[in-house]
This record gives structure tokens, C-alpha cells and sequence, in this order.
């Protein structure tokens, strides 16, 4: 399975990314793609940006061992992880995953378990500045272990 995994501060095209995808991988039946967006909470004073910070090669190591799991998991023939990091305003796009495989539930699941494991697994650190200055590292989401809890059961 072909694995394209990036870290980044620049911006990413979707359909550059997939069609990229597209020639890495053989017998493709599905793809299946995540783009997540930075996003302002619900909150009385808007966010003025998100920075993200990492090791690098520790995260992208941590991001091939998710990747590699799933690929064990799941018939996978190609898959495109990018992350960006920086400073990064409110709606830009700040992760994208797309997972090919010859059959849709098998890209469906990866793409999803990837998506969890990012959030809770993936060396990022977060820190949120609103418009009135005040800034905060952001905390991890109970949500988020509990997604990632999912994919323990049998």
C-alpha cells in the first residue's frame, strides 16, 4: 500500500490530492476523503486563528504507525494524509484524508479510524487566540478518546 503522509503550512487542492491518489494506488473501487476545517467555537468572542505546532518526524512516524494499522485492518491500496500546521485562520482546511480501497466499507472504516486516531494519537499541539487576545492550548476532547475507544471492541 502506497502512503503519502505530509505535514505542511501551505494550503492543499482536494482534487490535485486525489487525482495524485488515483496513481498511486491499483485496483481503486473506492475513495473515501476527510477534509477538516479549522472552526470557531460557539463562543461569545470569534477566533482570530489556531496554531498548531509538532516534532517533526515524531509526527509523521506516529501518523505511518496509524496509517500502517489501519492498513492491517483494512484491504487498503492507497492513502493521502496531509496535516497542516502554523497559524491558521477560522474555515481554512487544516487536515485532509482520503483512503483508497478496492470496496467502499473497507475505505469508509479506514478513513474514519484514521480520522480518530489523528485526533487523539497524532503529536499536535493546539493553541487557540480569539480576537480580544486571549489565548489558550487547547485540550484534548473526551469525545474524541471515546471515537477512538470505538475501534478497541471486536
Amino acid at each position: 500500500m502506497q502512503a503519502d503522509i505530509r505535514i505542511q503550512t501551505q494550503d492543499f487542492q482536494l482534487q490535485q490530492e486525489y487525482d495524485l491518489l488515483l496513481t498511486q494506488g491499483r485496483n481503486i473501487g473506492a475513495v473515501v476523503g476527510f477534509a477538516g476545517l479549522v472552526r470557531d467555537r460557539d463562543t461569545d468572542t470569534p477566533l482570530a486563528s489556531l496554531f498548531l505546532e509538532h516534532f517533526p518526524e515524531v509526527t509523521e512516524n506516529e501518523i505511518a504507525r496509524i496509517v500502517q494499522t489501519a492498513s492491517e485492518r483494512w484491504l487498503l491500496t492507497a492513502c493521502t494524509i496531509i496535516h497542516r500546521v502554523g497559524e491558521l485562520r477560522a474555515d481554512e482546511q487544516i487536515v485532509l484524508v482520503l483512503v483508497a480501497s478496492e470496496h467502499r466499507k473497507a475505505a469508509f472504516a479506514a478513513a474514519e479510524f484514521i480520522m480518530d486516531y489523528l485526533k487523539t494519537e497524532a503529536p499536535f499541539w493546539k493553541k487557540e487566540t480569539f480576537s480580544d487576545g486571549f489565548e489558550h492550548w487547547v485540550e484534548a476532547k473526551q469525545s474524541d478518546q471515546a471515537a477512538a475507544q470505538q475501534w478497541n471492541t471486536p
